[in-house]
């Protein structure tokens, strides 16, 4: 059986940085996240956005990384938030209440759900 595996790229822009995951983020691999989140902390990186795109599997232990790193991103005066994350794991953050942690995204307004009056009469 073939381990799980999670490729973490960091791109720094002056005080903000951009991480990217791609692969699985379980028991195994969350030790490479807390430590590339806490490393952004330890370079005085203001703003981290973590790009969940290409991320297959996010477990409990994912979850729990990202909300400790979002409290001490938020102790130390830096902003952390999770961009794009795939729609299975978008839907476990929102039921544990942690929706938070997500970039809110942006959508046009959905259309009106209002059945129009007939003219000249009642529906």
């Amino acid at each position: 059986m073939a381990l799980p595996q999670l490729n973490v790229y960091r791109h720094d822009y002056n005080a903000r940085a951009l991480i990217t995951l791609a692969g699985e983020i379980d028991l195994v691999t969350v030790p490479l996240v807390r430590a590339t989140l806490a490393e952004c902390l330890h370079d005085g990186i203001r703003t981290v956005d973590v790009d969940l795109t290409a991320v297959t599997f996010c477990d409990v232990s994912g979850l729990n990384a990202f909300l400790m790193a979002h409290r001490l991103a938020t102790d130390a005066g830096t902003t952390l938030q999770l961009h794009h994350p795939p729609q299975n794991t978008a839907r476990v953050f929102d039921i544990t209440g942690s929706g938070f942690l997500l970039r809110p995204i942006r959508t046009a307004r959905a259309p009106s759900c209002r059945i129009p009056a007939v003219a000249g009469g009642v529906l």
